[in-house]
């Protein structure tokens, strides 16, 4: 029995999850499947320009395993882009980096990724309500299905 994934912590679930290339009919068209820390991965390297150190920091995870999670996502870019093929963004193993909850009195907070992963919240801080959900992120494609860990394509753990 292998082990369990450890979570990479995201910033952001990516506004726009699929791309297609000009010209090539959709029922020809083949796709390359880049999770969400993937993406993380490659916005923190190649657009924020940030060390792996640092990025590996962000995420949550050792060096060397951001170092797979970009080596592996600009493999699946470089596939795509030299072969026309469509680019869509879902699933993988990732906790957003801060979930903002609500209260039924219309409270909300947010809880950062390092406490989600000790305890998920039970009461209001303000009103110490029991009643408390998670505030649905704002986005598109199958990020609408639900907030927060995710595996595999789209399904929530």
């Amino acid at each position: 029995m292998g082990r369990m994934p450890k979570w990479r912590c995201v910033a952001s679930i990516p506004e726009i999850t699929y791309f297609k290339p000009v010209g090539i009919p959709y029922r020809t068209l083949e796709e390359v499947c880049l999770s969400v820390e993937e993406a993380e991965a490659i916005r923190l390297k190649d657009l924020v320009g940030l060390e792996q150190s640092e990025c590996a920091k962000r995420m949550s995870i050792s060096r060397p395993t951001f170092h797979r999670v970009l080596a592996a996502a600009r493999g699946k870019l470089a596939d795509a882009l030299l072969n026309g093929k469509a680019i869509r963004i879902e699933g993988g193993n990732f906790e957003l980096a801060t979930r903002r909850f609500y209260c039924i009195n219309g409270h909300q907070w947010d809880v950062s990724f390092k406490d989600m992963m000790t305890k998920s919240p039970e009461l209001c801080p303000t009103c110490s309500s029991p009643n408390i959900m998670p505030v649905q992120p704002s986005g598109l494609g199958w990020a609408r299905r639900g907030y927060g860990r995710r595996s595999g394509r789209g399904t929530a753990v």
